[in-house]
C-alpha cells in the first residue's frame, strides 16, 4: 500500500488496483461503513478506508459473529499467527474462516454443502484434527518439506478431515484467495543469499542437480527431492522441458502445497492416517487473475484428480438452499459482505 487514490465514492484506496479489486474494495468499505465504522485505518501513516482503525480488533469485527469464539478457541489450541493485514476488510484469512467455519460447526448440513464441490465427501471426520478441521494447517511436527521455521513455511489456509462413501479417511487441504492477483512466488529467486552458483535455468539442469536451487542448498528444503521421487504426481518430462523453472512465479505456492499433500499421503507415520490427500484453491467468483497460474499448474500434473479449484459462490449458494436455518442465515450474511 504505497499510494492513496480517491475514487468516485470518495473512498481512500491503494493505487494500482485492478477493476475487480476496486469493485470488491468499494463493496467491503460500504459494508464497513454500515456495520463497523466510517473511520479509515492507518498503514504506514496513511489513511485507507478498507483498513480498520486500531481500536477495532479484526477478530471482533471481521468474523461472522457465531464463529468468533470458535475461531479464538481454535487459535489457542492450535496456535497460528494472524496475517499481517488481518485488519483489512479484504483479509483473506478472515474471509477463509468466514467461509468454512460455519460449515464445520454444522457438521451434517455443512458436509452436504461441501459435497457440492467435493462429491466424495460423505461426512466430516470429527475425531481428527480439531473436530475435523484446522486453520493454517501444516504437517506439524514432522515438517516433511523441511521448510518450517518461526518466520516462514508451507501451510494450507484450511484443512478438512473427512470420510468418503466407502468409509475411507481422507484429508482436504485448501488455499483461500479473495482479492489476490497471484499466488506466492519463489522466495529463493529473490533471496539476498542467492549466489551465482544458484541457477534457475534450464530446468533440466536443476532437476539433474538440485544443488543449483537455493531452496535446496543451502536452505535444505526438500521440494526437489519430493518432486523427483514420485513421477505419479508431476509430469517430470514437461517440467524438464521448460527453459526457466516453472515454479519461479505464482505456481511456486501451488507446487509446495501439492508436495505437502503428497508427503502426508505417503507418510507411514501414525500421525497421518489419511488414505488420500487432496489440494484445492477456493477463490472469489469474480477473481479470474489466478486462472493462468492454476491452468499452467494443471498441465504439469499427472495426478490431476488431486488438485482442483472452486469458488466461494458454489458453497454459499448451496448453503442458501440448505435444510439448516443457521447456514441459510450465514449465506445471506456472507453474500452481503463479499458479493456486490
Amino acid at each position: 500500500m504505497k499510494e492513496v487514490s480517491l475514487d468516485e465514492a470518495n473512498y481512500k484506496l491503494p493505487g494500482g488496483l485492478s477493476a475487480f479489486q476496486r469493485k470488491l474494495y468499494r463493496q467491503l468499505i460500504a459494508w464497513k461503513h454500515i456495520n463497523i465504522c466510517r473511520e479509515p485505518g492507518l498503514v504506514n501513516g496513511r489513511e485507507y478506508d478498507a483498513v480498520l482503525p486500531a481500536q477495532y480488533r479484526p477478530e471482533d469485527h471481521l468474523l461472522y459473529p457465531p464463529i468468533r469464539q470458535r475461531f479464538l478457541d481454535h487459535q489457542k489450541k492450535h496456535f497460528f499467527k494472524f496475517h499481517r493485514y488481518m485488519n483489512h476488510m479484504a483479509s483473506s484469512q478472515a474471509a477463509c474462516a468466514n467461509l468454512f467455519l460455519p460449515l464445520l460447526m454444522e457438521t451434517e448440513s455443512g458436509a452436504a454443502v461441501l459435497r457440492t464441490v467435493k462429491p466424495d465427501l460423505k461426512s466430516i471426520a470429527t475425531g481428527y484434527l480439531d473436530s475435523g478441521f484446522r486453520i493454517e494447517f501444516w504437517d506439524e511436527p514432522d515438517n516433511m518439506l523441511n521448510d518450517h521455521n518461526l518466520a516462514t513455511g508451507t501451510d494450507a489456509d484450511f484443512a478438512i478431515a473427512y470420510y468418503d462413501f466407502e468409509g475411507r479417511l481422507k484429508l482436504w487441504l485448501i488455499e483461500h484467495k479473495l482479492s489476490e492477483r497471484e499466488f506466492t512466488p519463489c522466495g529463493a529467486y529473490s533471496s539476498k543469499g542467492r549466489t551465482a552458483a544458484h541457477r534457475c535455468s534450464p530446468t533440466a539442469d536443476v532437476m539433474q542437480n538440485p544443488e543449483l536451487c537455493y531452496y535446496h542448498n543451502p536452505r535444505g528444503y526438500r521440494y526437489w527431492d519430493l518432486t523427483l521421487k514420485d513421477a505419479r504426481v508431476f509430469k517430470l518430462e514437461k517440467i524438464a522441458a521448460t527453459s526457466l523453472c516453472p515454479f519461479k512465479g505464482g505456481m511456486n505456492q501451488l507446487w509446495r502445497n501439492m508436495l505437502m499433500a503428497r508427503a502426508i499421503e505417503e507418510s507411514n507415520s501414525a500421525a497421518w492416517p489419511y488414505e488420500e490427500v487432496y489440494f484445492s484453491v477456493v477463490l472469489h467468483p469474480e477473481n479470474h487473475s489466478l486462472d493462468r497460474s492454476m491452468n499452467a499448474f494443471k498441465q504439469l500434473l499427472n495426478a490431476e484428480d488431486r488438485f482442483f479449484s472452486f469458488t466461494s459462490r458454489q458453497l454459499v449458494d448451496a448453503a442458501a438452499r440448505a435444510d439448516s436455518a443457521k447456514l441459510r442465515a450465514w449465506a445471506e450474511w456472507y453474500k452481503g459482505l463479499y458479493y456486490c
